[in-house]
């Protein structure tokens, strides 16, 4: 019965006036009964490309990546789902969009020609900025507390990282500890934080049947 639901789960369709059948939705990534369709995938493509400046970039390569991150987003979501961790209020969003808008574009007029160039919406760049904003928060909350930096840590990372090129650039006064720690600090909790999400994204997709259907990315 899986199988069959799958199948038919496999292309979206819509009937055209003479009655015929016409494609317009295909899956490109199926993770265990969900699915990230080629719609979703490019937009998430020319989304990720508005909020940077940069042109969309559909080649084969890169919407594997970006396939691979949505993957990465999804299998979260089922553990906040799960967890039934509190979501962001979407009115959050509000604020990141205007602060994205006035970062890069003089009036409205300007921010809406962009989003027409990138056949994009509003809404879509709103939707991208919660979904970002509650991952961020779900990190912080599930991975952060559990992580731990030494006093050593930090010492070893102040000799050998910022001591000699801070001694080389400014010699006549030498750098101390304290003047780097919270921000060596910050640093390495960062860092051990990405690491712990990635081991445990690493074992959760272990558990998931996830299935790339590679016509879409040829």
């Amino acid at each position: 019965m899986r199988a069959v639901g799958l199948l038919l789960l496999g292309f979206l369709y819509s009937v055209a006036p003479a009655g015929r059948a016409e494609i317009i939705d295909r899956i490109a990534v199926s993770i265990g009964n969900s699915v990230i369709t080629t719609s979703e995938l490019d937009r998430e493509i020319r989304v990720t490309a508005f909020q940077n400046g940069e042109k969309p970039d559909f080649s084969p390569a890169h919407r594997r990546e970006v396939a691979g991150r949505m993957v990465d987003q999804q299998l979260i979501r089922r553990e906040m789902d799960l967890s039934s961790y509190p979501l962001p209020d979407p009115m959050e969003a509000e604020p990141l969009l205007e602060q994205l808008r006035m970062s890069r574009y003089p009036s409205n007029a300007e921010f809406q020609k962009a989003l027409a160039d990138y056949g994009i919406t509003e809404q879509d760049v709103k939707d991208e900025l919660l979904r970002q904003l509650t991952l961020l928060r779900f990190i912080e909350g599930r991975f952060r507390p559990g992580v731990h930096v030494s006093e050593q840590e930090i010492e070893d990372y102040f000799e050998k990282q910022i001591k000699p090129s801070a001694q080389s650039s400014n010699p006549a006064q030498p750098p101390t500890l304290e003047n780097f720690r919270n921000r060596i600090e910050e640093s390495l909790a960062e860092k051990r934080t990405d690491q712990e999400v990635e081991n445990w994204l690493a074992d959760v997709r272990k558990r998931t049947e996830i299935v790339f259907h590679q016509g879409v990315f040829e």
